[in-house]
């Protein structure tokens, strides 16, 4: 194949579920405050976390979340570590443990999978839908959800990376605080933010590099936190310490001040990345839909604007497709491992051009061998 019809530069372009693309931009600034940041004049990997400059870096990144999300004053921002795994452990146990009421959780895929054990050692809890009989490809309906207007809280997570798959709507019930894992679609759309009790996710998706989990937590929620957490797994004590408790990630916490300011100032804010995100998934869904040689994973009105998630229709010509993907300079197009297949992440970094460069090599691949 020649390289050059795809219109493909240099570099890779990068379609890898995690850690996912970051803006141009940023990494050109990334990479010039690890020789130098101007206005310290140290290597941004030897600044102090306890210094002015680190303090503002935190003040301009929670700033910039408030303006992009319209988060209001009694939700704290709090940055902290150990991925959505953590949050898993640390959301039952602060809001369940102790509870007499139940928790309820959508099991939609891969990842909400993982956070049912966790709750089960903290308290009582349910699954109020499970995809397995579906193979997880495809969400629930609004009517099939039977939830309980009296449970601890409810949780779910927005868009399942591994399956493809993205909820359209809100699943909630009046007066049950709505927990939510947005990890691989936070800041890629706006959200009725006072909807949601607590939000979290991790970085390295839409945010930057891995080593930073966001939560956005509102204050009542914080009032049901029982007295005798341990230490760290205690928002209180994140909340007292602006979340320096202990040595935060100075360097991957930078990048995500850079990307949020690249939301705000060059996209213009989250109304106008969903509908750069809505162009791109449209560019390689159509490729899909228009074809017997590609097959989507999930059902049409369930899937992700995120992950594009599929396989070929002769699955023995999928390790040819990565192979030549990656000769093309495509790169992180291996379906997850619990699945395999193909997967084509789409986040916010992820530019219009690349997408259609991938739908050219796409279409020249079915030519070839369809």
């Amino acid at each position: 194949m020649d390289l050059q019809k795809f219109n493909n530069p240099n570099n890779h372009l990068n379609f890898s579920g995690g850690p996912g693309a970051l803006p141009e931009s940023v990494l050109n600034a990334t990479q010039a405050a690890i020789m130098n940041v101007p206005e310290v004049g140290l290597s941004l990997l030897g600044i102090s976390h306890r210094s002015d400059w680190f303090r503002n870096v935190l003040d301009e990144t929670e700033d910039n979340l408030r303006n992009l999300l319209s988060i209001p004053k009694n939700y704290h921002v709090l940055f902290l570590q150990g991925g959505s795994s953590l949050q898993f452990s640390m959301i039952p146990m602060n809001f369940l443990r102790g509870n007499r009421k139940i928790a309820e959780y959508i099991v939609s895929g891969y990842w909400s999978i993982k956070s049912v054990p966790e709750a089960r050692k903290e308290g009582q809890m349910q699954v109020v839908w499970d995809g397995r009989d579906s193979g997880y490809k495809r969400l629930p309906n609004a009517e099939e959800l039977v939830l309980s207007s009296d449970a601890a809280y409810l949780h779910y997570i927005s868009n399942e990376t591994v399956e493809g798959l993205q909820f359209s709507y809100l699943p909630s019930i009046s007066n049950v605080p709505i927990i939510c894992d947005m990890s691989s679609d936070f800041l890629s759309q706006p959200i009725p933010i006072e909807r949601y009790a607590l939000i979290y996710a991790h970085a390295q998706k839409n945010l930057g590099p891995a080593g930073v989990t966001v939560v956005l937590i509102r204050d009542d929620l914080v009032e049901r936190i029982p007295p005798d957490l341990h230490t760290m797994l205690d928002y209180r004590t994140h909340i007292k310490s602006k979340s320096i408790y202990n040595t935060p990630p100075v360097f991957a916490l930078y990048v995500i001040m850079l990307v949020t300011r690249w939301l705000r100032k060059d996209i213009g804010g989250l109304a106008e990345m969903a509908e750069i995100n809505q162009s791109k998934a449209a560019t390689l869904y159509k490729i899909i839909d228009s074809s017997e040689f590609y097959r989507g994973h999930a059902v049409r009105e369930n899937r992700s604007l995120m992950n594009v998630a599929f396989r070929l229709a002769d699955p023995e010509l999928e390790p040819l497709f990565l192979k030549t993907a990656v000769e093309n300079r495509f790169y992180g197009l291996d379906g997850h491992r619990s699945i395999g297949g193909l997967r084509a992440s789409l986040y916010n970094a992820v530019t219009q051009s690349g997408v259609e460069a991938l739908a050219a090599f796409m279409l020249d691949f079915q030519q070839r061998y369809g």
